[in-house]
């Protein structure tokens, strides 16, 4: 009999619900089949409530609790309706790898937290989860993230092209996947994604975010504004390490442009919408190159395959084409690959939930700085 595991994202971004069903086969390195997909948008004020939460506010720990019970609720409610709309054999399915939304990540005070009632999902739709995938790479002295990379190794890693797999989610990050060398495989986070870009365009457009990089498209990088976002400590960091809405947010943003316009060389002509948008994309283009050219002794040119909502984003994807362009990287989707970008996440927190299940682990000491490999997750049970 196949066995499901049934994944479930919500990223930085917090756009909404990514779900997946998948069988992984054993006799085949595991290899992957789909078997169905749901993406569901999170009302506005579940997601209103959920972007207060992952900054310091009063009553934090109320807010949260309910919170918590809330989008555990809307988990186990759209599972049933993956089930449901794709007659799903509830039989087969071992168990849900749900990853929850991340509220907190400091991972240089030892935690990470993520939301999403574990224990209501189970009660709502009678399967086991996996949950707290972090927690344990955390306490083995790792920065709980990123958790991707193990799962790109074992379905992307080429024995004779060197590959790049980059996530752009509210947070972009890379895994590095040199030629036929399992054991070289490492990766980080690189710096904001599509969360100052979404936050700025919402506030500027009302719309969600800058389909296809238009808007940015439309403005012109502004030097001196980046150099200021760039001297983020973030940047400066070697890896192994890990960020989120805590470093990087419209705050934050507020805060650095407000310092820009108080420097004496600012130059009050540039100051648009628009162009800051451009620059918000460069700061994210820059800071992906700068992270694969680190590589360059070890992987000197190859594939770069992109997933995540900002795979989607034309502008973005052209821009690092044009910055790649010098050691001949090519830039494309992983659909070329066979998964499409939308899926590759929420399907890697259904492979996690494999690999607890199996007793097999999770992380990669290299990716992570973990002092070893580790099952990663716990489990609520029926």
């Amino acid at each position: 009999m196949t066995s499901l595991y049934i994944g479930v994202m919500t990223g930085t971004s917090m756009d909404g619900l990514d779900l997946v069903a998948a069988s992984f086969d054993p006799l085949a390195s595991y290899k992957i089949k789909l078997h169905a997909t749901l993406t569901l948008q999170f009302e506005e004020d579940l997601r209103d409530q959920l972007m207060a939460l992952t900054l310091p506010d009063d009553n934090e720990i109320d807010r949260m609790g309910i919170v918590h019970v809330a989008l555990g609720r809307m988990i186990g409610e759209g599972i049933n309706r993956l089930i449901d709309e794709n007659q799903l054999d509830r039989s087969k399915i071992r168990a849900i790898g749900s990853h929850g939304q991340t509220i907190r990540h400091r991972p240089a005070s030892g935690f990470s937290l993520q939301i999403g009632d574990p224990h209501l999902i189970t009660e709502l739709t009678n399967i086991p989860v996996i949950y707290d995938f972090r927690s344990r790479d955390l306490a083995a002295g790792g920065q709980g993230a990123p958790l991707v990379p193990a799962f790109h190794q074992t379905l992307f890693q080429h024995d004779s092209i060197h590959r790049v797999i980059l996530n752009l989610g509210g947070i972009a990050n890379i895994t590095m996947l040199p030629a036929g060398q399992p054991d070289a495989v490492y990766g980080f986070d690189t710096g904001p994604a599509n969360i100052l870009m979404d936050a700025w365009c919402e506030r500027y457009t009302g719309q969600p975010y800058d389909e296809n990089g238009d808007w940015a498209a439309y403005g012109h990088p502004i030097r001196s504004l980046l150099d200021r976002l760039q001297a983020h400590e973030f940047f400066a960091k070697e890896p192994p390490k890990s960020t989120g809405r805590e470093d990087f947010n419209l705050e934050w943003l507020d805060d650095q442009l407000a310092d820009w316009r108080n420097d004496l060389e600012y130059d009050e002509l540039e100051d648009t919408p628009e162009n800051i948008q451009a620059t918000l994309m460069k700061l994210t283009t820059r800071a992906i190159k700068k992270a694969i050219y680190r590589s360059k002794e070890l992987m000197p040119t190859g594939e770069v395959y992109v997933c995540g909502g900002g795979a989607f984003n034309s502008h973005l994807l052209e821009q690092l084409r044009w910055r790649l362009r010098k050691h001949e990287w090519s830039v494309q989707t992983t659909e070329v690959l066979g998964l499409a970008p939308t899926w590759v996440e929420a399907t890697a927190f259904a492979w996690l939930a494999m690999r607890f299940y199996e007793g097999l682990s999770g992380n990669l000491p290299a990716v992570t700085g973990a002092k070893g490999f580790r099952v990663l997750g716990a489990m609520t049970h029926i």
